[in-house]
């Protein structure tokens, strides 16, 4: 009679073999040979199978508990509903919170830290945009500032800035809640100001107006172009705004069209605002359009739709720093992660290492 086909040996880190019961019948029982995984993922135990030399070894990811807080806009996915189920069938555990209304994300967001302190769940999953992620990362911090769980970020918003940056699957559900469900975490830092952080930019003057003003239709039909297009539909009252950034051995002053500081990358429907921000240096990304006249206005938002900041190269001010000063003189207009705020100055720093965030290598 053969092995049993309910046991397997996992090698511990200690490098001993230890035997573990399958709930069924192990994967090369079922194929007839060594099973093949997703590569989606650095997987986080290595397993040996009974009956395969030891360069047989392949990864199997151990079971892990997600909490998801999906957005109540993306709940009816198929695509997301079988995300859901194939990664419980991978043996994972998959709590999932709908968002309803306002609110609901921080609310959730807390329970998940609770329950992470309780030893309940391994990983939040925020379910939903850029907003969302930045809610449920916002409401965690202050619920603990050291979590307990890792995070991370099922994309599933309209831009989906963080996840292209980053490198995450944004097109493929699956894919991203299996990099949850069975990928590596590493840390990653966030900005912070005053009381609130981003996980990915701070954008501010003329282009976070346009943002908040963008029309939700458009932005559902349109994708990250429909900003550009709101933005050039409204030439006409769009004015520049004026103040000073300061950081340690750096200082402008004058009127500019947009600035941004990144943790991450990108912001506004995929322009690369920061192209050499990274989300683990311990640093800040400033970038700074001036603003040249209005004659040149409508030029330089379509340049910015069609190819980024690379053709404004010579005219961009960019510095790098792990705390930036901002002093207005009138409201600035912000968005942290898409988030809309406003102010006159403003004290921005790196929160060096503050989440255990899951991307692909």
């Amino acid at each position: 009679m053969g092995p049993d086909p309910r046991y397997f040996s996992v090698r511990t880190a200690a490098g001993n073999l230890q035997p573990v019961r399958c709930a069924g019948p192990r994967p090369d029982f079922i194929s007839g040979r060594a099973p093949v995984f997703p590569l989606c993922a650095t997987f986080r135990h290595h397993v040996l199978l009974p009956g395969f030399p030891a360069s047989g070894v392949i990864a199997l990811a151990a079971s892990r508990r997600l909490f998801l807080i999906l957005n109540g806009k993306a709940a009816q996915r198929e695509d997301v509903r079988g995300a859901i189920a194939a990664v419980r069938e991978r043996g994972n555990h998959v709590q999932v919170r709908v968002t309803f209304e306002d609110g609901d994300s921080e609310r959730y967001a807390k329970e998940g830290m609770r329950l992470a302190r309780e030893g309940e769940i391994d990983v939040i999953v925020a379910g939903g945009g850029d907003g969302t992620l930045n809610q449920v990362v916002n409401a965690s911090l202050v619920e603990d500032s050291s979590p307990k769980c890792s995070f991370g970020l099922l994309p599933l918003g309209t831009a989906n800035d963080f996840a292209h940056g980053a490198g995450l699957p944004a097109a493929d559900p699956w894919a991203a809640l299996a990099l949850c469900a069975e990928g590596d975490a590493t840390s990653i830092d966030v900005g912070e100001v005053e009381n609130r952080v981003f996980v990915n930019l701070l954008t501010g003057g003329t282009g976070s107006r346009i943002t908040v003003e963008t029309d939700p239709a458009m932005k559902k039909l349109m994708g990250g172009a429909a900003y550009i297009f709101t933005g050039i539909g409204r030439l006409h009252d769009l004015q520049p705004c004026r103040g000073e950034f300061k950081a340690d051995g750096f200082a402008w002053k004058g009127e500019f069209l947009a600035m941004a500081i990144g943790n991450g990358r990108m912001a506004g429907g995929g322009i690369e605002l920061c192209p050499d921000a990274k989300v683990d240096d311990g640093m800040l990304d400033l970038m700074v359009v001036p603003f040249l006249s209005r004659e040149t206005l409508g030029e330089t938002l379509r340049t910015i739709a069609q190819n980024g900041l690379g053709e404004l190269a010579n005219t961009v001010v960019r510095a790098k720093a792990d705390r930036f000063e901002i002093q207005c003189d009138d409201e600035l207009f912000v968005n942290l992660d898409g988030e809309p705020d406003s102010g006159r100055s403003f004290d921005i720093r790196v929160r060096p290492k503050a989440l255990r965030f899951h991307l692909p290598e």
